[in-house]
């Protein structure tokens, strides 16, 4: 497919840091570098605990620097001259790049995005918790080394496309897409019989089990209201979902003159990927396009409160702002981790983070980092106190 469409005038080859190279961006994103080996090269890579999936990516490539957070099997090798910790990861995240992928999982990915915006490299971010749980601080960090913030979520993505060239005040609205998951017109008496298993049976996409289950409750768009609001500096009354099943669109961008601008393609990750590592430039054949005529007709449905009460708990922590948004991340976390052990239902997973959101220790002002990991370790730790005296007893 390539050879037979037009190249971008040549673009310098580009130095790639990937955190959370054995995910499942980690895994897309060096499917980009192999398949565009003159565009990108693999500087350094981390994972959070696979290290023999790290130790094959470091062959493959031959990266020269590894790290890996908490390693999952002690006897495993490890890749010649790798590091172990979070403080290794944060050395191969600042490593000399022209951008750095983030791609760890969940809270584990902030220190790692810090370093590589003090030493003033642009992050390409699809942890979308980063942003949720340390805003403001990841925002001051980028403005004081000049580093950028680029957007891999699908959705956050196909904002940036769409507001490129723009006048920022001619945006009315930000319009945040959602498939609605699998549990999107399952009948609601039933959804506290959910197993791990159909909660990760998403039905448009193939993720993670943390992001899956986000996307059952509808957390995601919680997290991604936050994080659009940060990314964008658009206030959150102007930041809305919408339920969109096919996830042909990805999102949509609403102006004053009430014209609506939307970003259509493949539910395909390759693509969002392949364009915040390109700094924003296209790259010929990354994926397939949408053929408009074959699609399902492009559905949309409000946001039902009472099935999905998530993206309002969310929104309500990011307009209390502070600590609350990392309250609200780890708890999730915690939530979701005790769902897929079996710990807790389906059902008490939104619940288990109103509770402990209400409960929370929140302070006056933004938080610094020291305070931000008390926080985080507040939450979790609040959040299994609940599940271990009964979480089926927690209500909303």
């Amino acid at each position: 497919m390539r050879d037979s469409v037009t190249s971008p005038e040549p673009m310098p080859r580009r130095r790639v840091v990937l955190l959370g190279a054995t995910g499942s961006i980690g895994r897309q994103a060096c499917e980009i570098v192999e398949r565009y080996p003159e565009h990108f090269e693999l500087v350094g890579v981390v994972a959070g605990s696979d290290t023999a999936g790290l130790r094959a990516v470091v062959e493959r490539f031959g990266v020269p620097r590894s790290a890996v957070v908490s390693p999952r099997d002690s006897s495993a090798p490890l890749p010649e001259g790798c590091g172990v910790g979070v403080e290794a990861a944060c050395e191969v995240a600042a490593l000399d790049a022209d951008v750095v992928c983030v791609g760890i999982a969940g809270a584990a990915a902030l220190r790692p995005t810090l370093a590589a915006l003090d030493r003033g490299t642009d992050v390409a971010i699809a942890t979308k918790e980063v942003l949720v749980m340390a805003g403001p601080l990841v925002r001051e960090r980028a403005r004081r080394s000049g580093a950028r913030l680029l957007p891999v979520d699908s959705e956050h993505s196909a904002l940036w496309q769409c507001l490129r060239g723009e006048d920022p005040s001619s945006v009315n609205r930000l319009l945040l897409t959602a498939s609605g998951g699998p549990f999107r017109e399952r009948p609601l008496a039933t959804l506290a019989e959910v197993t791990v298993e159909e909660a990760l049976h998403h039905p448009n996409w193939s993720m993670g089990p943390k992001i899956t289950v986000d996307s059952a409750t509808m957390m995601n768009k919680g997290l991604e209201i936050i994080e659009a609001h940060f990314l964008f500096d658009i206030p959150y009354a102007r930041i809305e979902v919408v339920i969109h099943p096919p996830s042909i669109v990805h999102s949509c961008v609403e102006f004053v003159d009430g014209a609506t601008m939307a970003q259509i393609g493949m539910p395909d990750m390759r693509v969002p990927i392949a364009l915040a590592l390109a700094d924003g430039r296209r790259l010929p054949g990354v994926c397939a396009p949408a053929e408009l005529s074959a699609q399902k007709p492009l559905e949309f449905h409000p946001v039902d409160p009472q099935r999905f009460p998530a993206p309002g708990l969310a929104r309500r922590a990011g307009e209390l702002g502070g600590g609350a948004p990392c309250v609200l991340n780890a708890a999730n976390e915690a939530a979701v981790a005790a769902f897929l052990h079996g710990a807790c239902r389906f059902t008490d997973i939104v619940p288990l983070v109103a509770e402990t959101l209400e409960a929370a220790p929140l302070g006056d002002g933004v938080p610094q980092l020291d305070e931000l990991v008390e926080l985080d370790a507040w939450a979790r730790r609040n959040v299994q106190q609940s599940v271990e005296h009964g979480a089926d007893t927690v209500s909303v």
